[in-house]
């Protein structure tokens, strides 16, 4: 998912040879760049890795911008310090250019257990340039002791003419989140809105069944078109049901939100679930169901990671075997903190545990026909910072005119794609 997903002390990164010389000279040994939130997910394959080749793999921890500000200095300058990266997926289409083609990797049976989303987002070019490592997406959560409330079942089919359940639909999430936020009497807010990022919107954009999310790679932009008007509108109705301040809201703001008992319903990243604090008001109370759906049925952005390997390594062949091996051995990242991973298989082989009540819906969510990835441009940041996030955010405003906002985000998209 774009953004940090942890941040590494000083000491950390000092420890990981930031700043160092390159790569190790040993033949068996590999340098691995990596987001400092994301290393836990490649330290159990690089052990086994070890153990059993003899290869070493040495991970250097940066936070998310550092990172992406030491790939974007290296990769595009005359040398690199490292052999591998963990990607981001929207900083494949930027780097493609200094990292090697991976095509012989993705065999039909290593693309039969990847979610299809994630298989086209790897060739922004056609080209398979990065090997899934974990992915993620949003899913619906809830609070069980509200809605598994015999009262408020009772009183809300009363009210809608259906049952209370976890909503799988626009018009759904909207009932449940008004109905709590007034029959609990401002003590918990139906649902939250965020305004500070991009991604949910996006989501909502894809349940209409838009297939050009925002810009082609062609550069058409589809902003202000019926689809993306109606992925506004429906954003923005859930405002009077939402905390004050939602134009500013985060992840990390919606997330503390639900795990203080705020939040009746959230919208939000499945390992979030894994993170829920033992001494929560809402500690095992939180159920988890797949992503609602629009006119094209349920769909998220994936949030997904890549390894990739630099051009300018001087150990591609034993770096290929590496990003081979972690595929093969998938399924060790998701007993780690995140919980997460990038085989169909690996992710179902828990599904039924306890603990990963998450992969279930994850698994849904991510295999809905309408989930896609974001737009494989390499200006992709640049939009959603000039463009996305702020018409978002005036969208959030009292009288706001949606219309307006898309096609103003349009002529900003165009200008910077052109």
């Amino acid at each position: 998912m774009t953004g940090g997903l942890g941040l590494a002390t000083a000491a950390t990164l000092a420890a990981c040879g930031v700043g160092g010389g390159g790569s190790s000279a040993s033949s068996n040994a590999l340098t691995l760049l990596v987001e400092a939130g994301g290393h836990g997910e490649l330290q159990p394959i690089a052990d086994k890795f070890q153990a059993e080749t003899g290869t070493t793999v040495s991970f250097v921890e940066l936070p998310y911008d550092g990172l992406y500000n030491r790939l974007s200095s290296e990769l595009n300058g005359n040398a690199v310090s490292f052999d591998i990266a963990a990607l981001d997926a929207i900083w494949l289409s930027a780097f493609r250019g200094a990292l090697l083609p991976l095509d012989d990797l993705f065999t039909k049976e290593v693309k039969s257990d990847l979610f299809p989303s994630l298989v086209k987002e790897a060739a922004p070019d056609g080209t398979f340039i990065g090997m899934p490592a974990w992915t993620n997406a949003e899913i619906v959560y809830y609070r069980t002791d509200l809605l598994e409330d015999p009262a408020h079942k009772s009183s809300f089919v009363k009210a809608y003419g259906y049952d209370l359940a976890p909503p799988t639909t626009w018009e759904q999430y909207r009932d449940v989140a008004k109905y709590f936020s007034e029959a609990m009497d401002g003590k918990v807010y139906g649902t939250d809105v965020k305004g500070a990022v991009e991604t949910e919107w996006l989501a909502t954009l894809a349940q209409t069944g838009e297939k050009n999310l925002v810009v082609d790679p062609d550069g058409t932009v589809s902003l202000g078109n019926k689809n993306s008007l109606a992925a506004l509108n429906f954003y923005t109705s859930l405002l009077p049901y939402a905390p004050s301040g939602a134009a500013q809201l985060d992840w990390a703001g919606a997330q503390n939100l639900f795990n203080q008992g705020q939040l009746a319903l959230m919208r939000f990243w499945a390992h979030g679930y894994r993170q829920i604090p033992e001494d929560s008001p809402v500690a095992g109370n939180v159920g988890v169901a797949p992503m609602i759906g629009g006119a094209a049925g349920p769909a998220a952005i994936p949030g997904a990671w890549y390894l990739s390997i630099a051009k300018g390594s001087r150990k591609q062949d034993l770096a290929r075997k590496f990003v081979q091996y972690a595929y093969d051995h998938n399924e060790l990242s998701i007993e780690t903190s995140l919980g997460l991973a990038a085989r169909v298989s690996a992710l179902e082989a828990q599904a039924d545990k306890a603990g990963f009540e998450y992969v279930a819906p994850l698994l849904e969510t991510l295999n809905a026909p309408a989930t896609l990835p974001r737009p494989a441009v390499p200006q992709w940041q640049e939009i959603v910072d000039t463009a996305l996030t702020p018409m978002i955010q005036k969208a959030m405003e009292s009288g706001a005119d949606n219309a307006t906002l898309l096609s103003d985000a349009r002529k900003e998209v165009e200008n910077i794609v052109a």
